[in-house]
């Protein structure tokens, strides 16, 4: 399967670059980036969820309403919704939309952000329930027959459903870099997510997925999913002036990422960021760690810098090393979608066909 690309959905102009506070949820926005993302190229866009965000679910059917043919991959928490409910909610969705919804399961990083619901669990416990949220999700959607389930976190009689997704299922995308995330998304995902790391850490964390599909006794392995937030301008010189005055806007916010306590964040996934900036600033072909210190790698930020040439190829880099979808989303967000679906997405994809043809040439 050619790679393909996943944004994040944006429900007004708000963004890291402009500062903006505003939460209303501007509709004629949220039209027009969708309407970005879908001409520009991009398979899959990321609907975010927070505490604080608007409802992941209806932000995703309302961009299915304006779009013919991008996938949304509802990012779900299994402590905000019980496994049922989001089963037929996920099912109505993939409906609504022809076949096009994918859920991206939470287990959660921060203790603080899980409890602002309520959610009490140890991160251990976290996983485990997102596994047996898993196996219901997929039980939801395949069973013909009513069934029970009494599981650890979870436990009813008699349920079916009858709203059932377009294909059958939906994709199942599981994130992560602790070893419980490994075990879970490698033992049931369908795509893992990771976030944009050096070349060498990412082939690391790759083969510890294959590891975790092999020991569940699957013959597969989830297609893989990282991402980055790309800083791009028409050559090299040019983006690098332009990603040094971002960072300065990115230092100087009032609420840039802050951790308590030690100051470590308590996710594997920031602490990996934050120790890869600490080496050093650039790594590989262009990959920029300065972004994930000012931002306290809260989420993925780390940046691919340079010219359309320059990204593209870095990009490359990672398409080679097994990754199957690229996610990139930027600091401004609207501007770069639009420049990404100009310049690098077709970069991609054009090499990408030219291999394809040197190989059928070549007879490989």
């Amino acid at each position: 399967m050619p790679v393909e690309f996943i944004s994040a959905i944006n429900v007004n102009g708000n963004n890291e670059v402009n500062g903006g506070t505003d939460p209303t949820l501007d509709l004629a926005y949220l039209r027009r980036y969708a309407r970005v993302l879908e001409d520009g190229g991009f398979d899959y866009t990321l609907v975010p969820y927070h505490s604080s965000f608007h409802d992941p679910f209806t932000v995703a059917a309302a961009l299915t309403q304006h779009t013919e043919r991008i996938k949304p991959i509802v990012a779900l928490r299994p402590n905000t919704v019980y496994p049922t409910v989001a089963a037929k909610a996920l099912a109505t969705l993939d409906q609504l939309s022809g076949g096009r919804a994918v859920v991206h399961l939470i287990a959660g990083g921060s203790d603080a952000e899980q409890a602002r619901e309520g959610d009490r669990l140890a991160k251990a416990e976290r996983y485990a329930r997102e596994d047996e949220y898993i196996r219901i999700l997929r039980q939801a959607w395949t069973a013909t027959a009513p069934f029970d389930h009494a599981g650890q976190y979870y436990s009813f009689e008699d349920f079916v459903s009858h709203v059932r997704p377009v294909h059958g299922t939906i994709p199942v995308s599981v994130g992560g870099s602790s070893p419980d995330a490994y075990r879970v998304g490698g033992a049931l995902g369908d795509i893992f997510g990771l976030w944009g790391e050096p070349l060498a850490d990412t082939r690391q964390q790759i083969d510890r997925i294959a590891a975790a599909a092999r020991a569940a006794g699957r013959a597969d392995t989830p297609r893989i999913w990282v991402t980055f937030r790309p800083i791009v301008a028409p050559t090299d010189a040019l983006a690098w002036d332009k990603a040094h005055r971002i960072l300065d806007i990115l230092q100087r916010r009032p609420n840039r990422g802050r951790w308590s306590g030690d100051g470590r964040p308590a996710n594997v996934g920031s602490q990996r960021l934050l120790d890869i900036a600490a080496r050093q600033d650039v790594h590989d072909r262009a990959l920029w760690t300065p972004t994930a210190t000012a931002t306290g790698a809260a989420g993925a930020s780390t940046a691919l810098v340079g010219s359309y040439e320059t990204v593209a190829a870095a990009i490359l880099d990672y398409v080679d090393l097994g990754a199957d979808l690229i996610s990139i989303r930027g600091y401004d967000n609207l501007n770069d979608a639009i420049d990404y679906g100009r310049y690098i997405i077709p970069l991609v994809r054009q090499e990408l066909a030219n291999r394809t043809t040197a190989a059928a040439a070549a007879g490989v």
